[in-house]
Order: structure tokens, then C-alpha cells, then sequence
């Protein structure tokens, strides 16, 4: 325990005090002057240290005004480019209506104004409208003939665009570089044909005729039929798409600089513009041809002045007199420092006042209380600032959370003191962790206890923010790989005879890749947020969700009565992933997992060991087709090692010679359904020999063909076996009306496959319209004028094109108009869940309607009842196949032991 006691004064203390005084008493009066010389030197070199620190804080003040000003700018910068994006999109939006459709009439045209409703985004926006080619003995007019809203815009109907020479030059531009090209500045002509101010633009598209999209400028000049416009007030325009932020702290003018000439735009404050902005704050923008110059001015240019409260000059001013008081004191006489410290050796009080004048300038609460923790009888002022003017004579338990006082009491009567982190109170009520020191002390003769506090509620929340940072998935804010494997250890270590089972599930996401090569990583991730938030759904509170890295996911699955819990589980899992659409930039995607699940019980295996065995059962599950569940069991590890893509891949290099390839047929019925079906329709579907004589589907070897680069060979067998032995490939022989064979991509991009398939056609004297070959949407799409050069080669002879698993992938019905096919397959997502998913019964009933107009046969996949085949009956959908209607049986071919063989692969 310290104890503080006033000092005692002895003679000899008492005459050095004396001799002090005297000596001080006979100094010269000169000494003075140096002393106040040297204290006034003193105060200068404060004050110049002061001054040179407010310069510093003034100059980083006005740099980081400047950063916030440049950021605003982007911001502001940034709108003004998505807004303009948006204007193009609306017109995007009416040139497809064009292109769904050879002749838009006025009403179609009215409807789809009224059903985009573009005004709601965008206010500014004057006129739809479609100016269509005329040829007239005079030379080419484009006139407009539809208008929306018409309304507003009946002047504009049948305005000849040859008399504007800024609008057919806008025309003529975008007709040439088939983009959107927007018009220079020009008046308004509104609906009472009055001229308003030069205020008007106008983004415009061109539309061609149907077919493949022109190729050079010759062919846009020979297609063209006519050109649609959005007209748009441009100060409207611009001063909507700045957010509230930067109007509030900047002024904005915007000047169409194009070719030399400078119009301006928009102006927000005129009056309050003067010198030109700073080089951060002004840029120039191309606008689909069109260079706009944004320049912004601060509101107020001397924001980044500091307030004299929040300034280094009072503090330095105040520390530089206390300097130099200090170095004249110094610099006095030692009799004046012997006589000023014996004046102030007078005036101390006892021990408790030199503890307060010592602890008042503290930044640490320092407070004073009475052993029993009852009364404070004394807070310093950073005390009385933090906990209250009040807190004097108040009880110290009040500053405590419940519980946490009597804890450093005991401490303090064991072993003197205490110390530790601990919650404490403000005066208005607030709560804040400190780390506290208590500790007993002897004041005036009295045990008096004594508590030092600092604040460390900062440092507290940054050790949550790294723990948090060190647990959780940057991305998805699910618990990061090293979190699950530890909590994994735990339930393992825990795992006994009476603790319930639980489940480890291993999720693996089918189509993930596709979504990062079309779309790219940004819309991965987006993806990948989202699925996060809809499985975290799916789990009970004391569950754990973890992103392991890529597209895999980890769970664990507690209090678990059995395996058909987990199974629960996982379906719930896999359906909720299996039923999303993902959507990204008008382009839709299905999406499924792959799930393996291991349970934990008694086994005493290694967290190693549970997650390879979690991995085997993922990968066995996305073998047998993936967008299933597959739980572990123990011969799983020996077929997995078995049936890994290397060794596919080298089982499919002999599949030829060892006659494991095999076709199976599944029929198309036409609808409504009939008895009569002698003359079939099939689709011939691949198929690998297990040695037991086992059928693999082809969704088990096909990635390993694919990755090994042997699909090639592999389609080129499908072709010479199945047109080498057409009329064998069904019961019906020669009356089978159409066969379909599906190709890959890698097939499709071989130059002489259309060479080799027109020449089996002739050789073995089979109709081309007998045949009809499938391509994915998403291999279509990938190579459109490759696709279009092979797709092209076939129909010249005669053979049906077939768009197969349309709506799996970057669905767009521009597809279906610019590429040459006969039968669109909708992908069978939808025609499983139309039925009881509007969305999918809207999408079927989309693409039959479009199909009918252009002329395309439609077949539905995965049809399993007659409920369906009927729904689709009164979709107008022309065939339907799947398992409800006829499952895949081995081709008349394979059926005995003396298969044809066909031509070398």
C-alpha cells in the first residue's frame, strides 16, 4: 500500500530557505532583464512552431477537400455516364421490338410505350419514334411514321427528316456504323409545332432488314428500312443524374465541344461559376459520338479552411507561454528559484491536492473513492467530461456494469490490486470498455481506493473487425475454409455415444465456369453472393455454412436423428439452388450443385479424412449427372479413383475398337398426343458399355471427352454409325420420318465436318430432310458466324437445324432471327416446373410465340406426364418428348452380337 504524508520541515531546511532568500535579496537587478529575454525567445519559437504546424494542418485540409471534391467529381462523372448507358438501353429496347417483328404497326408500337414506360426512369424524355426509308423520285426521305406518346407529339408525325440536316446526318451516321449515334444540340419542335430553346437531342438505331446482321457499310446502305430515335430535353437529362451529393457541393456545366464548337448544355448555378475548375474536377466524355465537356466548381471554395476550435493555434499559443514562462523561470536567479520554491513549498497542500493538480491535465480517468466502493470523492476533469459533471460523491458502482466491481474489490484485498478490461458507464448512460487499474493507497491518513481507466473501445472493435476478417469469406460473409476445418476438428473431437449424428456436405456448383467465361468474374461473384444469402436460408440457427474457395461450399448439418434427416437437408439445399434464376445483363442462367454429404457418428475419423470422403461424394454425385445429392459410402473411394477423367479419357481412346460406344433412341411425339406413331420421330443419344454391359450416360464421360479434346472423334462416330445404318436405328426402319444427332461445339468449329456428312448423305442415298442435327444454345452463341457458316452448309442440302437447351444459357430471341435453324428444344428446367412456376410457363409460352411467327418447329424436353403434354397442347407447342412418354432404348443395331462396325474414328 503507498502512502502519500506531507513533508517535515527541519532546522537546516529552514536555513538553507533563509540563506535562499538573501542571496536572492542581494542579486543583481540585471539578471532579470536575460531572463525575460530568454523567456520572450522562448515564446517566439512557440509561436513560430505553432504557426508552421497550422500551415501543416491547413495544407492537409485543403488536400483532403480537394480528394473529397475529386471523388464527388467521379461520382458525378460516373451518373452522368449511366445515364446516358440508360437513354441507350430504352432505344435498345425498341429496336428489339423490330427485330421480333418484320412490320410494327402503330398499335404495337402504342402498347410497347405503354408496357416500357420509359418516362418513369427517365423524365427528360421527349419522343419514341420511327422514321421509315422512303425511296421517291426526288432521292431517299426518311419520314416519321410512329410516335409515342403521340399525344405530346403530333407535330411530329410525318416529318420529313431530309429537311433536318442535323437529324439525317444522325441517321446517316448511325446507319453507317450501325451504333447508337447521338445528335448535335437543336430546338424543340413540341406538339403546337412551336420552336422552343436549342435544348433537344436525339439518340439514334438503325433497323435492317431480317437476316444476319449486316457485314460491311455497303450492306447497312442496302438494308437499311428505317431508323428510330429517342428524343430527349438535355438539361433534363443532365441535371437528373446527378445524385443529391454532388448538386449539394458542386456546380456542374456541360458543353458539347464537337468539332471545335462549344454549346453549352446545362448549367446548374450560371451566376456562381468564375475561374476555370481545377484539372481533377473537369473531363470530356464521348457520347456515342459527341464530345461533351463536364466542368464542376466547388460551392464553396473555402471549405477547407479550419475553425479556430478545431485548430493546433490556441493549444500552441497556450503551450508556448507555458515555454516561456518555463524558460524564464529557468533562467532566473537560483536565489529567485530558491525563494519561489520555497513560496510554493508553502502554499502546497497536503498530498491529496498535489495528486489532483498532478492527474487534472491527465487524458486517462483518474477517480478517487472510499474502500468500500460506496462515495468518489474526487474525478479528474477528463474524468468529470466522460462520466459526468456530477460523478463527484456518487457511488462507484454506478460506473460498472452488474457484477464487474466486486471482482476488482476481492483483487484489491488479495493482493492490493487489480487489473483488466471492463465495461463502464457515461453520464448519458452510453456504455464504453476501458482497461482499468485499481489500486489501495493511504491518503491523508485514510485507506482511500484509487482507479485509473483508459479507453480502448477503438482497439476493441478493430480485434472484432481482424477476428471477423480472419473467420469469414471476404466476399460472401459466410465463415472462410480455415473456420469450417476448425469447427469441423471440434465435432469431430466431440463426437461420442451420446451426442447426435450431424452432416458434412460438400457443395459443388454445375455451371459456374460458363457463367465466368460469358458474363465474366463480376457476375460470378454476384452469383455467388446471392446463393449464399438463399442457402443460409435453408439451415437451422446452430448450423454452419462456409465458403471452402471457387464455387464450393461446405456444411455442417447438427442434431441429425438419422441419414434421412441429412438427405432433408441437402435436397433442400440443391432444389433451392436448382429452382434460381440468375439474371446478369438481360441474359439469364440456370444454375445447380453437385452435393456430397458424409455423416459423423462414431467413426473416429480425421477432419482429413471427412473431407476427402466429402469431396469423393461430390465428385461421385456430379459424375452420375450432377445436380444431385451422393452420400459417402466405403467403396465410393475405389470408384472414384476408377472413374477419374484421365482414366475416361484413356477408356474412350479404345471405346471405338473395344465396341463400348453405343446409341440408344428416345422418341418425339408429335402433340396433341396420338395412338398412331408409325412414323417416328427420335433423337439418338450416346451411351458407354460398362464390361457387366451397364449403360453410362454421357453426362459421366463427356467432360473428360471434352477436356481431352475427344469429342471430335467422338461425334464423327455418332455421324458415320448412325447415317451408315439409318434405317436400323428403329423399330420402324425405313419409315422413321426424321432422326436428330446431336454435335459439340469442337465438331461445329471443324471446317470439314459439312464436308464429311453431305457426302455419307450421298453415299448411303439417305434423305436430308430424314436428318436434323442439335446444337446447344450455349455453343451457338459462343461462334455466331461460325455456327451460321456450318448451320448454313447443312440447310443447303436439305437437313433440319435444331437449337437445343434453349433457355439454359444467354437466353436472347435475337438468336432466333439472325440464325438459320428449323426447331427450337426448350430446355427441360422449364418444362419440368411450368406447371406449378408461372415464370417458367411464361418462358415456354414466350418461346412458342415467338417460334410460330418466325416459323420454327418447337419441341419441349423432360415431359413426364400428360398433364404437361396437355399444358403444352394449349401452348401450341408442335412435339414433346421425355421419360413420361418413351424411355431410351438400345438401337436395333447394338441388339445382337454382330453390330455393324462403323468407319474409323
Amino acid at each position: 500500500m503507498l502512502k502519500l504524508t506531507r513533508p517535515t520541515a527541519t532546522a537546516s531546511a529552514a536555513a538553507d530557505r533563509q540563506r535562499a532568500v538573501d542571496d536572492f535579496a542581494v542579486a543583481p537587478k540585471s539578471r532579470a532583464g536575460g531572463a525575460y529575454a530568454w523567456g520572450l525567445v522562448a515564446l517566439l519559437a512557440g509561436l513560430t512552431l505553432t504557426l508552421a504546424m497550422h500551415q501543416h494542418q491547413q495544407r492537409r485540409q485543403q488536400v483532403e477537400q480537394t480528394m473529397l471534391y475529386a471523388q464527388l467529381a467521379k461520382t458525378g462523372y460516373q451518373a452522368l455516364q449511366a445515364q446516358m448507358r440508360g437513354a441507350e438501353w430504352v432505344l435498345r429496347s425498341v429496336q428489339t421490338l423490330f427485330l421480333a417483328s418484320d412490320q410494327v404497326t402503330e398499335a404495337e408500337f402504342a402498347a410497347f410505350y405503354e408496357n416500357l414506360q420509359p418516362r418513369g426512369q427517365f423524365p427528360s424524355l421527349l419522343a419514341l419514334s420511327y422514321a421509315q426509308r422512303e425511296v421517291r423520285a426526288d432521292g431517299v426521305h426518311y419520314v416519321t411514321r410512329l410516335v409515342q406518346p403521340a399525344a405530346d407529339n403530333q407535330s411530329l408525325s410525318g416529318v420529313d427528316l431530309s429537311t433536318q440536316p442535323r437529324n439525317l446526318a444522325n441517321v446517316l451516321r448511325s446507319r453507317d456504323s450501325d451504333r447508337t449515334s447521338l445528335s448535335a444540340p437543336f430546338q424543340l419542335v413540341r406538339g403546337n409545332g412551336a420552336s422552343a430553346a436549342v435544348d433537344g437531342v436525339t439518340l439514334r438505331l438503325p433497323i435492317f432488314s431480317p437476316g444476319p446482321p449486316p457485314r460491311d457499310t455497303a450492306e447497312r446502305r442496302a438494308r437499311i428500312q428505317g431508323s428510330i430515335a429517342a428524343s430527349y430535353r438535355v438539361s433534363e437529362l443532365i441535371g437528373n443524374a446527378l445524385p443529391p451529393e454532388v448538386s449539394g457541393a458542386l456546380d456542374l456545366r456541360v458543353t458539347d465541344v464537337t468539332g471545335g464548337s462549344a454549346v453549352v448544355l446545362f448549367e446548374s448555378r450560371p451566376i456562381a461559376i468564375g475561374a476555370p475548375p481545377p484539372a481533377s474536377l473537369e473531363r470530356v466524355l464521348d457520347f456515342h459520338g459527341r464530345l461533351w465537356k463536364v466542368s464542376l466548381w466547388p460551392l464553396d471554395p473555402g471549405a477547407g479552411s479550419i475553425p479556430v476550435d478545431e485548430s493546433v493555434w490556441p493549444t500552441g499559443v497556450f503551450a508556448s507561454v507555458l515555454l516561456a514562462l518555463l524558460v524564464f523561470s529557468v533562467a532566473s536567479t537560483r536565489a529567485r528559484a530558491l525563494e519561489l520554491g520555497w513560496r510554493m513549498s508553502r502554499r502546497y497542500r497536503e498530498s491529496e491536492e498535489r495528486f489532483r493538480a498532478l492527474n487534472e491535465l491527465l487524458p486517462a480517468l483518474v477517480v478517487l473513492a472510499r474502500m468500500d466502493g460506496e462515495d468518489i470523492t474526487y474525478a479528474n476533469q477528463a474524468a468529470r467530461e466522460r462520466l459526468g459533471a456530477h460523478i463527484q460523491h456518487s457511488r462507484l458502482a454506478a460506473l460498472f456494469e452488474q457484477g464487474h466491481l466486486p471482482a476488482h474489490l476481492r483483487d484489491c484485498d488479495k493482493h492490493g490490486g487489480s487489473r483488466g478490461e471492463t465495461c463502464l458507464r457515461e453520464g448519458n448512460g452510453l456504455r464504453f470498455w476501458a482497461d482499468v487499474a485499481m489500486s489501495r493507497i493511504v491518503l491523508d491518513g485514510e485507506a482511500t481506493l484509487l482507479m485509473v481507466a483508459t479507453d480502448i473501445s477503438e482497439q476493441r472493435a478493430m480485434t472484432q473487425l481482424l477476428s471477423h476478417q480472419a473467420t469469414h469469406d471476404a466476399l460472401t460473409e459466410l465463415y472462410n475454409r480455415r473456420e469450417f476445418e476448425r469447427r469441423l476438428r471440434a465435432t469431430l473431437e466431440a463426437a461420442g455415444t451420446n451426442t447426435p449424428l450431424a452432416a458434412v456436405m460438400y457443395l459443388d456448383l454445375d455451371q459456374f465456369k460458363l457463367i465466368n467465361d460469358t458474363s465474366g468474374h463480376l457476375a460470378g461473384d454476384r452469383l455467388l453472393i446471392q446463393l449464399a444469402t438463399m442457402m443460409g436460408k435453408q439451415l437451422g440457427g446452430g448450423d454452419v455454412l462456409a465458403r471452402l474457395g471457387g464455387d464450393e461450399f461446405g456444411v455442417l448439418v447438427f442434431d441429425l436423428h438419422d441419414e434421412r434427416g441429412a438427405a432433408a437437408v441437402a435436397e433442400r439445399m440443391r432444389r433451392c439452388i436448382d429452382g434460381y434464376v440468375f439474371i446478369w445483363e438481360q441474359h439469364s442462367f440456370m444454375i445447380s450443385a453437385s452435393i456430397g454429404v458424409v455423416l459423423i457418428g462414431r467413426s473416429g475419423c480425421s477432419m482429413t479424412d471427412v473431407l476427402a470422403q466429402a469431396d469423393t461424394a461430390c465428385y461421385l454425385a456430379k459424375e452420375s449427372g450432377r445436380n444431385r445429392v451422393h452420400f459417402y459410402r466405403a467403396q465410393d473411394d475405389e470408384t472414384a479413383q476408377r472413374r477419374s477423367e484421365m482414366d475416361w479419357a484413356n477408356r474412350l481412346r479404345v471405346a471405338v475398337s473395344e465396341q463400348r460406344l453405343v446409341l440408344t433412341y428416345q422418341e418425339i411425339h408429335a402433340l396433341p398426343l396420338a395412338a398412331d406413331n408409325r412414323s417416328p420421330r427420335v433423337e439418338l443419344l450416346l451411351r458407354f458399355r460398362e464390361d457387366d454391359g451397364r449403360l453410362v450416360a454421357p453426362g459421366v464421360f463427356i467432360p473428360a471427352a471434352e477436356r481431352y479434346g475427344l469429342m471430335p472423334q467422338i461425334d464423327r462416330w455418332v455421324v458415320e454409325t448412325a447415317l451408315g445404318n439409318f434405317d436400323r436405328m428403329h423399330p420402324a426402319g425405313a419409315e422413321l420420318r426424321m432422326a436428330a444427332i446431336n454435335l459439340s461445339g469442337a465438331s461445329v468449329e471443324d471446317d470439314t465436318l459439312a464436308d464429311l456428312i453431305i457426302t455419307l448423305l450421298q453415299r448411303h442415298a439417305i434423305a436430308p430432310g430424314r436428318v436434323c442435327f442439335e446444337i446447344t444454345e450455349t455453343v451457338a452463341v459462343r461462334n455466331l458466324s461460325q455456327v451460321g457458316r456450318f448451320m448454313d452448309r447443312l440447310r443447303a442440302v436439305g437437313c433440319a437445324i435444331s437449337l437445343d437447351d434453349f433457355g439454359a444459357g444467354m437466353s436472347s430471341f435475337t438468336y432466333l432471327k439472325n440464325l438459320p435453324i428449323d426447331i427450337i428444344k426448350i430446355d427441360g428446367s422449364f418444362i419440368r416446373d411450368m406447371l406449378t412456376d408461372p415464370v417458367s410457363h411464361a418462358m415456354v409460352r414466350a418461346v412458342a410465340d415467338i417460334s410460330q411467327r418466325l416459323g420454327l418447329a418447337v419441341v419441349a424436353e423432360w415431359v413426364t406426364d400428360a398433364a404437361t403434354a396437355d399444358a403444352l397442347t394449349a401452348l401450341q407447342v408442335d412435339y414433346a418428348q421425355g421419360f413420361g412418354l418413351h424411355e431410351p432404348e438400345l438401337v436395333p443395331l447394338h441388339a445382337g452380337t454382330n453390330a455393324p462396325t462403323p468407319g474409323p474414328v
